[in-house]
């Protein structure tokens, strides 16, 4: 069996990829060489660029794949190309989507169902961060909706899985690892003041093993599916589950959201404060694909346990001493 992972060097691809291999795949991962990743030594490498449509037929031309996983498709054109460079080559073709794509219909409530995606989308907002985050739900659904049209009119295996924010051992952006290094050193975390949204995120151990049952399947061709935890907590519900699964103590302050985006803090001292957060229902994920999903009082303690020994390698970490000079103006 054949298999190609576009990306695959980043946060789900190593695992992804060494799961694939384990189960007998021989795998092929198309990357930039931009990122090191420990791939195992049967995998074979082509470097370039996937936005480039004729790099991407070029280093594929004549080749045929029982399943390709794209964790990096993000533009309308860059899926119509794909759609059209693997058209009868590819036995299933599986796109890691993004519940913003909810996020940037209008009218919607919580949480998010797939028959939601339909609809009007709200127009671009005037401030900057916002619009970064509108664009990348828009953009993700016109990579959707290409290949959704490709599997109408001519059968294009695409299957879409859309998800939430992930926690995994290798999260690129450190957002868990960040909140332990604020609770190992002591000083309290700063979060913004108001209205938080819940968290209802996934395990990225969970999402590889979706991508495998799928990769071994002849269900869902031409759907989209929700990938979500079953819990649904609060801010303060994750920070104390996380303070006791470390053993350390939970120190928080609240700060106007405003002074903590002026001294452009945040999302790095609560990546989890962020007002660009889906919330998925995984109902039918589990009726229709029998998917089941590991409980975060499970999977916590896992991440916490990797990333106990590790130097906190978050960007903006640096920036600890200015969250510390805050949190003590604030609770003068």
């Amino acid at each position: 069996m054949e298999a190609l992972v576009i990306g695959g060097t980043r946060n789900l691809g190593p695992p992804l990829v060494s799961s694939l291999v384990d189960r007998g795949f021989q795998v092929t991962v198309f990357h930039r060489g931009q990122t090191q990743a420990p791939l195992p030594p049967p995998v074979q490498q082509v470097y370039g660029d996937r936005s480039d449509a004729d790099q991407l037929a070029s280093a594929f031309a004549g080749r045929e794949f029982d399943v390709v996983i794209d964790t990096t498709l993000y533009t309308g054109d860059d899926a119509q190309a794909a759609a059209r460079i693997f058209n009868s080559r590819a036995g299933r073709y599986i796109m890691l989507s993004t519940g913003q794509v909810y996020l940037v219909r209008s009218g919607l409530s919580r949480p998010f169902l797939e028959k939601d995606y339909a609809g009007s989308t709200i127009p671009a907002p005037e401030n900057s961060s916002d619009h970064e985050d509108w664009r990348y739900g828009i953009e993700k659904r016109a990579a959707e909706d290409a290949l959704m049209l490709a599997h109408q009119e001519r059968s294009f295996p695409a299957t879409v899985l859309r998800l939430p924010m992930v926690n995994s051992e290798r999260d690129h952006h450190h957002r868990i690892e960040g909140y332990l290094a604020r609770l190992r050193d002591g000083g309290p975390i700063l979060i913004p003041d108001g209205q938080h949204l819940n968290l209802r995120h996934v395990y990225g151990g969970d999402v590889v093993s979706a991508i495998l049952r799928l990769a071994a399947s002849d269900t869902g061709r031409g759907d989209a599916y929700n990938l979500s935890q079953d819990e649904e907590v609060t801010i303060d519900e994750f920070l104390g589950m996380l303070a006791r699964i470390a053993g350390g103590e939970l120190r928080t302050v609240r700060v106007p959201r405003k002074r903590l985006e002026s001294e452009n803090l945040l999302p790095a001292c609560s990546p989890f404060s962020g007002l660009w957060m889906s919330n998925l229902d995984n109902g039918r994920s589990k009726r229709e694909l029998a998917f089941t999903y590991t409980p975060l009082e499970k999977y916590l303690p896992n991440l916490v346990g990797h990333f106990t020994s590790r130097r906190c390698t978050q960007p903006g970490y640096e920036r600890r001493p200015l969250e510390l000079q805050i949190a003590s103006e604030c609770q003068r």
